[in-house]
Protein backbone atom coordinates (compact mmCIF):
# COMPACT_ATOMS: atom_id res chain seq x y z
CA UNK A 1 0.00 0.00 0.00
CA UNK A 2 2.81 2.43 0.80
CA UNK A 3 4.30 1.76 -2.60
CA UNK A 4 1.16 2.97 -4.35
CA UNK A 5 1.30 6.45 -2.90
CA UNK A 6 4.65 8.02 -2.06
CA UNK A 7 5.25 9.92 1.14
CA UNK A 8 4.77 13.22 -0.68
CA UNK A 9 1.13 12.35 -1.32
CA UNK A 10 0.44 12.79 2.39
CA UNK A 11 1.12 16.53 2.13
CA UNK A 12 -1.77 18.96 2.16
CA UNK A 13 -3.57 19.06 -1.17
CA UNK A 14 -6.81 18.60 -3.01
CA UNK A 15 -7.92 15.01 -2.55
CA UNK A 16 -11.38 13.43 -2.67
CA UNK A 17 -13.18 10.98 -0.45
CA UNK A 18 -13.79 7.90 -2.59
CA UNK A 19 -17.12 7.25 -0.88
CA UNK A 20 -18.91 10.62 -0.95
CA UNK A 21 -16.66 12.66 -3.29
CA UNK A 22 -16.09 15.39 -0.69
CA UNK A 23 -12.74 17.19 -0.67
CA UNK A 24 -10.12 16.15 1.86
CA UNK A 25 -6.84 17.75 2.90
CA UNK A 26 -4.95 14.48 3.42
CA UNK A 27 -5.26 10.76 2.78
CA UNK A 28 -3.33 9.52 5.80
CA UNK A 29 -1.28 10.81 8.69
CA UNK A 30 2.25 9.60 9.32
CA UNK A 31 3.08 9.23 13.02
CA UNK A 32 6.67 8.19 12.24
CA UNK A 33 8.29 4.82 12.99
CA UNK A 34 6.10 3.16 10.38
CA UNK A 35 2.81 4.10 12.05
CA UNK A 36 0.24 5.35 9.55
CA UNK A 37 -3.40 6.19 10.11
CA UNK A 38 -5.86 6.60 7.25
CA UNK A 39 -7.78 9.86 7.43
CA UNK A 40 -11.52 9.76 8.09
CA UNK A 41 -13.87 11.82 5.93
CA UNK A 42 -15.62 14.55 7.91
CA UNK A 43 -18.73 14.20 5.76
CA UNK A 44 -19.47 10.45 5.62
CA UNK A 45 -17.25 9.31 8.53
CA UNK A 46 -15.61 6.64 6.36
CA UNK A 47 -11.94 6.29 5.36
CA UNK A 48 -11.06 8.92 2.80
CA UNK A 49 -9.26 6.40 0.58
CA UNK A 50 -9.03 2.79 1.65
CA UNK A 51 -7.24 1.90 -1.60
CA UNK A 52 -3.94 3.41 -0.44
CA UNK A 53 -3.42 0.14 1.45
CA UNK A 54 -4.54 -2.10 -1.42
CA UNK A 55 -2.36 -3.91 -3.91
CA UNK A 56 -2.41 -2.33 -7.42
CA UNK A 57 -3.84 -5.55 -8.84
CA UNK A 58 -6.86 -5.28 -6.53
CA UNK A 59 -7.33 -1.65 -7.56
CA UNK A 60 -7.18 -2.65 -11.23
CA UNK A 61 -9.78 -5.37 -10.72
CA UNK A 62 -12.09 -2.88 -9.00
CA UNK A 63 -11.58 -0.45 -11.87
CA UNK A 64 -12.44 -3.17 -14.40
CA UNK A 65 -15.62 -3.77 -12.40
CA UNK A 66 -16.34 -0.03 -12.89
CA UNK A 67 -16.54 0.76 -9.18
CA UNK A 68 -16.84 4.49 -8.60
CA UNK A 69 -14.53 4.30 -5.55
CA UNK A 70 -11.70 2.86 -7.65
CA UNK A 71 -12.18 5.55 -10.30
CA UNK A 72 -12.06 8.32 -7.69
CA UNK A 73 -8.88 6.84 -6.21
CA UNK A 74 -7.18 6.76 -9.61
CA UNK A 75 -8.38 10.15 -10.83
CA UNK A 76 -8.14 12.28 -7.69
CA UNK A 77 -5.80 10.59 -5.20
CA UNK A 78 -2.95 9.30 -7.35
CA UNK A 79 -0.44 10.91 -9.65
CA UNK A 80 -1.00 8.71 -12.68
CA UNK A 81 0.15 10.52 -15.81
CA UNK A 82 -0.08 7.84 -18.49
CA UNK A 83 -3.32 8.94 -20.13
CA UNK A 84 -1.55 10.31 -23.22
CA UNK A 85 0.54 7.18 -23.80
CA UNK A 86 -2.45 4.96 -23.07
CA UNK A 87 -4.54 6.84 -25.62
CA UNK A 88 -1.87 6.44 -28.32
CA UNK A 89 -1.50 2.72 -27.59
CA UNK A 90 -5.27 2.16 -27.67
CA UNK A 91 -5.50 3.98 -31.00
CA UNK A 92 -2.68 1.81 -32.34
CA UNK A 93 -4.62 -1.28 -31.27
CA UNK A 94 -7.75 -0.05 -33.03
CA UNK A 95 -5.79 0.96 -36.13
CA UNK A 96 -4.14 -2.46 -36.24
CA UNK A 97 -7.53 -4.19 -36.04
CA UNK A 98 -8.90 -2.10 -38.91
CA UNK A 99 -5.73 -2.55 -40.94
CA UNK A 100 -5.87 -6.32 -40.42
CA UNK A 101 -9.49 -6.44 -41.58
CA UNK A 102 -8.53 -4.35 -44.60
CA UNK A 103 -5.72 -6.77 -45.48
CA UNK A 104 -8.03 -9.77 -45.06
CA UNK A 105 -10.39 -8.24 -47.62
CA UNK A 106 -7.54 -7.80 -50.10
CA UNK A 107 -6.45 -10.81 -52.15
CA UNK A 108 -3.24 -9.21 -53.45
CA UNK A 109 -0.22 -11.27 -52.34
CA UNK A 110 2.37 -9.53 -54.50
CA UNK A 111 5.58 -9.13 -52.40
CA UNK A 112 6.64 -6.07 -54.37
CA UNK A 113 8.10 -3.22 -52.26
CA UNK A 114 5.48 -0.82 -53.58
CA UNK A 115 2.70 -3.11 -52.32
CA UNK A 116 4.33 -3.36 -48.88
CA UNK A 117 4.65 0.43 -48.76
CA UNK A 118 0.96 0.81 -49.68
CA UNK A 119 -0.02 -1.60 -46.90
CA UNK A 120 2.09 0.36 -44.40
CA UNK A 121 0.43 3.59 -45.54
CA UNK A 122 -2.96 1.92 -45.00
CA UNK A 123 -2.05 1.38 -41.34
CA UNK A 124 -1.17 5.05 -40.87
CA UNK A 125 -4.41 5.99 -42.60
CA UNK A 126 -6.40 3.74 -40.23
CA UNK A 127 -4.62 5.33 -37.26
CA UNK A 128 -5.54 8.81 -38.48
CA UNK A 129 -9.17 7.85 -39.05
CA UNK A 130 -9.43 6.21 -35.60
CA UNK A 131 -7.91 9.33 -34.01
CA UNK A 132 -10.39 11.65 -35.76
CA UNK A 133 -13.33 9.44 -34.82
CA UNK A 134 -12.32 9.35 -31.14
CA UNK A 135 -11.73 13.12 -31.17
CA UNK A 136 -15.22 13.71 -32.58
CA UNK A 137 -16.66 11.36 -29.93
CA UNK A 138 -15.00 13.37 -27.14
CA UNK A 139 -16.06 16.68 -28.70
CA UNK A 140 -19.67 15.49 -28.74
CA UNK A 141 -19.41 14.59 -25.04
CA UNK A 142 -17.85 17.94 -24.10
CA UNK A 143 -20.41 19.96 -26.06
CA UNK A 144 -23.32 18.08 -24.47
CA UNK A 145 -21.98 18.38 -20.93
CA UNK A 146 -21.06 22.05 -21.38
CA UNK A 147 -24.55 22.76 -22.71
CA UNK A 148 -26.42 20.85 -20.00
CA UNK A 149 -24.15 21.52 -16.99
CA UNK A 150 -22.11 24.68 -17.71
CA UNK A 151 -21.42 25.16 -13.99
CA UNK A 152 -19.46 21.89 -13.97
CA UNK A 153 -17.02 22.99 -16.68
CA UNK A 154 -16.20 26.57 -15.77
CA UNK A 155 -12.42 26.29 -15.65
CA UNK A 156 -9.80 24.95 -18.01
CA UNK A 157 -8.71 22.48 -15.31
CA UNK A 158 -12.20 20.96 -15.32
CA UNK A 159 -11.93 20.21 -19.04
CA UNK A 160 -8.42 18.78 -18.61
CA UNK A 161 -9.52 16.52 -15.76
CA UNK A 162 -12.51 15.24 -17.73
CA UNK A 163 -10.33 14.64 -20.79
CA UNK A 164 -7.84 12.74 -18.66
CA UNK A 165 -10.66 10.63 -17.19
CA UNK A 166 -12.04 9.84 -20.66
CA UNK A 167 -8.60 8.87 -22.00
CA UNK A 168 -7.91 6.60 -19.04
CA UNK A 169 -11.34 4.99 -19.34
CA UNK A 170 -10.61 3.80 -22.88
CA UNK A 171 -8.22 1.16 -21.55
CA UNK A 172 -10.71 -1.52 -22.60
CA UNK A 173 -9.54 -1.09 -26.20
CA UNK A 174 -6.37 -2.95 -25.23
CA UNK A 175 -8.50 -6.10 -25.37
CA UNK A 176 -8.80 -5.67 -29.15
CA UNK A 177 -5.41 -7.27 -29.74
CA UNK A 178 -6.11 -10.56 -27.85
CA UNK A 179 -9.52 -10.72 -29.54
CA UNK A 180 -7.81 -10.59 -32.94
CA UNK A 181 -4.92 -12.92 -32.06
CA UNK A 182 -7.25 -15.62 -30.70
CA UNK A 183 -9.65 -15.22 -33.59
CA UNK A 184 -12.63 -17.56 -33.68
CA UNK A 185 -16.23 -17.60 -34.84
CA UNK A 186 -17.33 -15.35 -31.97
CA UNK A 187 -14.77 -12.59 -32.60
CA UNK A 188 -17.42 -10.06 -33.85
CA UNK A 189 -19.40 -10.69 -30.65
CA UNK A 190 -16.26 -10.17 -28.55
CA UNK A 191 -15.54 -6.89 -30.35
CA UNK A 192 -19.10 -5.73 -29.65
CA UNK A 193 -18.69 -6.56 -25.95
CA UNK A 194 -15.39 -4.63 -25.86
CA UNK A 195 -17.13 -1.60 -27.39
CA UNK A 196 -19.90 -1.76 -24.80
CA UNK A 197 -17.36 -2.14 -21.97
CA UNK A 198 -15.44 0.95 -23.15
CA UNK A 199 -18.66 2.98 -23.27
CA UNK A 200 -19.57 1.84 -19.73
CA UNK A 201 -16.10 2.89 -18.55
CA UNK A 202 -16.50 6.28 -20.26
CA UNK A 203 -19.85 6.77 -18.54
CA UNK A 204 -18.40 5.94 -15.13
CA UNK A 205 -15.45 8.28 -15.71
CA UNK A 206 -17.81 11.18 -16.56
CA UNK A 207 -20.03 10.41 -13.59
CA UNK A 208 -17.14 10.28 -11.13
CA UNK A 209 -15.31 13.33 -12.48
CA UNK A 210 -18.33 15.67 -12.49
CA UNK A 211 -20.27 13.95 -9.68
CA UNK A 212 -23.36 13.44 -11.85
CA UNK A 213 -26.22 10.97 -11.86
CA UNK A 214 -26.20 7.93 -14.13
CA UNK A 215 -28.46 9.36 -16.86
CA UNK A 216 -26.58 12.49 -17.95
CA UNK A 217 -23.27 10.72 -18.77
CA UNK A 218 -25.12 8.29 -21.03
CA UNK A 219 -26.92 11.20 -22.66
CA UNK A 220 -23.55 12.82 -23.42
CA UNK A 221 -22.15 9.54 -24.74
CA UNK A 222 -25.19 9.14 -27.00
CA UNK A 223 -24.52 12.52 -28.64
CA UNK A 224 -20.82 11.68 -28.83
CA UNK A 225 -21.68 8.51 -30.75
CA UNK A 226 -23.93 10.48 -33.09
CA UNK A 227 -21.09 12.87 -33.92
CA UNK A 228 -18.63 9.99 -34.28
CA UNK A 229 -20.94 8.11 -36.65
CA UNK A 230 -21.39 11.32 -38.64
CA UNK A 231 -17.63 11.47 -39.13
CA UNK A 232 -17.62 7.78 -40.12
CA UNK A 233 -20.28 8.42 -42.76
CA UNK A 234 -18.26 11.37 -44.05
CA UNK A 235 -15.16 9.20 -44.41
CA UNK A 236 -17.15 6.53 -46.21
CA UNK A 237 -18.53 9.04 -48.69
CA UNK A 238 -15.02 10.35 -49.32
CA UNK A 239 -13.74 6.80 -49.78
CA UNK A 240 -11.18 7.04 -46.98
CA UNK A 241 -12.47 4.22 -44.80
Amino acid sequence: GRGVLPRAMAALGAYRCIECNEEATELYRDYQRGVLRISICKSCQKPVDKYIEYDPVIILINAVLCKAQAYRHILFNTKINIHGKLCIFCLLCEAYLRWLQLQDSSQNTDPDDLIRYAKEWDFYRMFGIASLEQTSFFIGIFITLWWMTPEMLKRKSDFILLLKALLLSTYGKLLLIPAVIWEHDYTPLCLAFIKVFVLISNSQAIRVTLNLNRILPWFAIFFGLILENGVVCLFQKMGWD
